[in-house]
């Protein structure tokens, strides 16, 4: 049987376009060069470090080990996975050709790749809590377990997992548990790893909320910015599910008018944009959610819009959160309930 492997495209998926229209996946690293030249890990290791000087022998090991795979141990024939964070859907395919290290062809210092034929794609909000927390891991490539593999291609029965809650007890303190559960790798990544995976997980939290909620949220992140705000009750809204302004009336300046839409696997387009922009008087500013995102019509829209409009996709949405979510009233955490984590800089 063959295996199935997962190669992110960048942090913030970055590449996810290149990946998908150029039908490659691709790692990084540059200075390593060809990967085919280096015949073990651990002399990809000692490349990398001579070539990273700043890693340590455990992060050198990390990358090595992450190298040796993309070049060596996925096959023709296997499966590859990569995602695509703004839209939350993940690109499943199948592996064509040997790695091949092409540095006039590269993408940002991605030099060596791998030809894929995509064949699938689904939403991450299809899947189970156990396959999201599997696909979460924070290695650029990963072996994705079979089960896990038959759930993204629905080509086997799959029985779901028990909840992937993680119990406690008394004798059993939650920083151990925790331990535990995280990949052996954990020390090796960076900040930056760590904080896009917490993202991702705060993004599965904020997709789960209904609709209500999500209106909730969104003006609770409002008044978490010094503004008061009103709620539209249920039925009818003209576009406006959410009024802010310094005052609550709306008498004082900025009076932000915002629609709220709730539906993390439809893109947002230009009609929406037009109907939004056409229902607004001169003196509003406009802010429309989208947790599906938006199509380049829409930005284009939005551009020669005739009033100041600012469209928050899932990505900057879960930005602004986390921005201010410090100063997120009672109500509002408890939509979202989140916990720090402090970390050495």
């Amino acid at each position: 049987m063959s295996d199935t492997w997962m190669v992110r495209a960048g942090q913030g998926s970055r590449y996810f376009e290149n990946f998908r229209d150029e039908k490659i996946v691709a790692i990084g690293w540059r200075a390593v060069g060809d990967l085919k030249q280096f015949e073990t890990r651990k002399k990809l290791a000692e490349r990398v470090k001579s070539v990273y000087p700043d890693y340590t022998e455990q992060m050198a090991m990390v990358a090595a080990g992450q190298l040796y795979r993309f070049a060596n141990e996925i096959k023709i024939g296997d499966r590859i996975v990569t995602y695509d964070g703004r839209a939350r859907s993940y690109l499943g395919g199948i592996v064509m050709g040997e790695c091949v290290h092409q540095p006039n062809q590269e993408i940002e210092g991605l030099t060596n790749r791998r030809d894929v034929r995509w064949e699938i794609e689904r939403s991450r909000d299809d899947l189970g809590p156990s396959a999201q927390y599997s696909l979460g891991a924070i290695l650029t490539l990963f072996h994705v377990p079979p089960l896990v593999s038959a759930e993204l291609w629905q080509d086997a029965k799959t029985k779901q997992p028990p909840s992937s809650t993680i119990p406690t007890s008394k004798e059993t303190p939650l920083a151990d548990v925790i331990a535990r559960e995280l990949p052996p790798t954990l020390a090796g990544a960076t900040y930056s790893q760590i904080a896009e995976q917490a993202a991702e997980r705060i993004k599965d939290r904020i997709a789960a909320l209904n609709w209500d909620q999500m209106q909730e949220l969104v003006a609770g992140l409002l008044r978490a910015m010094g503004y008061i705000t009103q709620v539209s009750p249920p039925g009818s809204d003209r576009s406006r599910d959410v009024v802010a302004s310094p005052d609550g009336f709306g008498f004082q300046e900025p009076r932000i008018v915002v629609e709220v839409k709730h539906r993390p696997r439809e893109r947002m387009g230009a009609p929406e944009l037009r109907t939004f922009i056409g229902g607004r008087k001169p003196h509003e500013n406009g802010l429309y959610v989208s947790t599906g995102g938006f199509t380049k019509e829409a930005y284009y829209e939005a551009e020669r819009a005739t009033i100041p409009l600012t469209l928050l996709d899932f990505e900057q949405l879960v930005s602004a959160v986390l921005e201010s979510y410090t100063k997120f009233d009672e109500r509002t955490k408890q939509l979202l309930p989140l916990a720090p984590i402090y970390w050495p800089l």
